[in-house]
This record gives structure tokens, sequence and C-alpha cells, in this order.
């Protein structure tokens, strides 16, 4: 099985605190490695919930491990108040997000997410519903142009998206190699520290999988499922992500809050302050941890606390 280091695992657990008898909510299960942690630390019940199904085989070794104590659910955390309550469970004393893609994921070849590994242009996390070859080769030009530049912050949007359906006239793209040979050379095959591919790969991932509809959904049900008191952390890994979850936090502490560019119909509550936060209310990794864990680098760690129900 591939190997896989939780980020900012000795931070989450800081924030989290678990205690006896308490439930704590896993929402991007992954390897298991948050949840894991927290069943060590306290005498606690965990859900944890993916909506990628081959995680079901590190579920496996957490139930032998923790009989009773650990469940593992098929789904997205933004559904987690329906697919808890599906166990009896309508409150929780904390939850945990560590969004974005995995690493297991991204080294898989066949899971199509990187332009490192040639593989089939998928990027489903669920393995279900519209593939990005299904986006790349349906997709008008002005569709993709806005894929890359709102959810890639790809500069370079147009020209890629022009050299896609050039490329695309002639044969399907259905490969990632190929996908990114397509970019690079829109791009001039210009030298950079990152692959010139990065941005676009990322834009399409997040829009196949409605990354930020699940975000700003997932961060409500939170909201929801939270017990007074209870600890919610999110740990983000880009920008845009951060910029979600900063916006509700803000908003639900009191601060004035703010609709999404990439979520111009959502809006959010900022009656009544619901959360309140520490300080300071963000965390990066430590220089230890990045060196030793490079996906650490681009972490970013947001914690707050559930107001009482009044308010």
């Amino acid at each position: 099985m591939i190997s896989h280091t939780p980020v900012m695992l000795d931070e989450m657990l800081d924030w989290l605190s678990p205690r006896d008898n308490g439930v704590y909510i896993d929402g991007t299960f992954g390897a298991g490695g948050y949840s894991r942690a927290i069943l060590r630390a306290a005498d606690c019940r965990v859900f944890a919930i993916d909506r990628d199904p081959t995680t079901r085989q590190f579920a496996e070794r957490l139930e032998h491990d923790f009989p009773d104590r650990f469940i593992w659910l098929l789904g997205n955390f933004c559904d987690m108040c329906s697919l808890v309550a599906m166990h009896g469970i309508h409150e929780a004393d904390g939850i945990a997000l560590d969004l974005g893609v995995s690493s297991m994921q991204l080294d898989t070849a066949e899971r199509g997410f990187s332009f490192r590994h040639d593989g089939p242009l998928d990027m489903r996390m669920s393995r279900e519903g519209t593939s990005a070859a299904d986006i790349v080769n349906s997709a008008t030009e002005a569709e993709l142009a806005d894929i890359f530049y709102y959810y890639g912050e790809e500069k370079a949007a147009r020209k890629i998206a022009h050299a896609i359906a050039a490329a695309r006239a002639d044969a399907p793209i259905t490969r990632t190699h190929k996908l990114a040979e397509i970019v690079r050379a829109a791009t001039g095959g210009r030298s950079h520290k990152t692959d010139p591919a990065t941005k676009s790969f990322q834009g399409l991932r997040i829009h196949v999988n409605h990354e930020f509809e699940s975000i700003e959904s997932g961060l409500k049900e939170a909201e929801s499922l939270l017990a007074p008191g209870g600890r919610l952390v999110i740990v983000t890994f880009h920008s845009l992500e951060d910029r979600i979850v900063k916006r509700f936090t803000h908003s639900r502490c009191g601060k004035l809050g703010e609709h999404s560019r990439h979520l111009p119909n959502r809006q959010l509550n900022t009656d009544v302050p619901r959360f309140f936060l520490p300080k300071p209310e963000k965390r990066i990794a430590t220089p230890e941890e990045v060196a030793g864990n490079a996906r650490s680098r681009s972490a970013t760690m947001r914690m707050m606390t559930r107001a009482p129900a009044d308010g």
C-alpha cells in the first residue's frame, strides 16, 4: 500500500484535544492518519467519511484495531449530518477536514490526477460521474478557459483552452501526459520552479469534483453538527481553498462576510456570531515538518470553537 504522512498532525490533535467518551468526525479520511491519532489520544468514537471507495482498505485496519470505536462512512463530508445521523449521531465534539487531493490519489497513475504519472485522464475522487477527459473533450473553449482561470488561477487560461480545442479536433485527449504536453506547449515551455501544467490540472480537478461547493456546504454542515464548545479544524493547500474557509470563519465570528466569486449565488449568514477564533487563528507547518513532508509546505490550518446555541 502507498504510504501517507498526515499533514500538521500534532497541531490538529492539539486543537481538537480529544476527550474520553467524545464523538469526533474525520471528514476526509484518506489513509486514516487523523482518525488513528484521535482514537489513540482518547477513549472516544470516530466517524470517518470519504468519497473515495478505495480508502476502505485503510478503514479495515482501524476497524480491527479499534472495534466499536471507529466507523467508516462512504460519502462526501458535505453530507456529514445525514451520514452520521444514520448511526444516531446528531452532535460532535470535534471535526477535522484535510482538504484537496490526497498524496495517495496523486501517486496512483490510474487515478489520473497527476501529470507526473501517465494514466487515464480521470481525476474523480468518488470514481463516479463526469471525468476530466469528459470535460476536456466536451466543454467549450470558453468553458475550459474559465475552469483554468477561476479554479487554477492560470493566467494563460485562454491560450491553453485554445490549444486543447485544436488538439482534440484531431483526436480525443484521454491521457494525463498528453494533456500536460499540450499545456506546456501552449505556455511556451517556459522554465518554472513548478511544472507549467500544475495550475491547469488543479483547476480541472477542482471542477470535476465540485470541491469548492463541497467545502462551503461542508462548513455549514459542521456548524450544524458541532456541539456548543465543539472544535473545528480545517487544513487547506492553496489560496482558493483558504479564501473560502477564511470567509466562512470571519462571517461566523461576526466579521463582515462576502460572497465567493466562484459561488456567486450563495450568501453566508452573518446575523449571529456562531464561532470563536483563537489567536492566532491559523497555523502553518513547522520548518521541520516541511523538510520531512513536502506536501505540508503549502498547508494552512484554521481553527474555531463553536459558540453556545444562544450565540
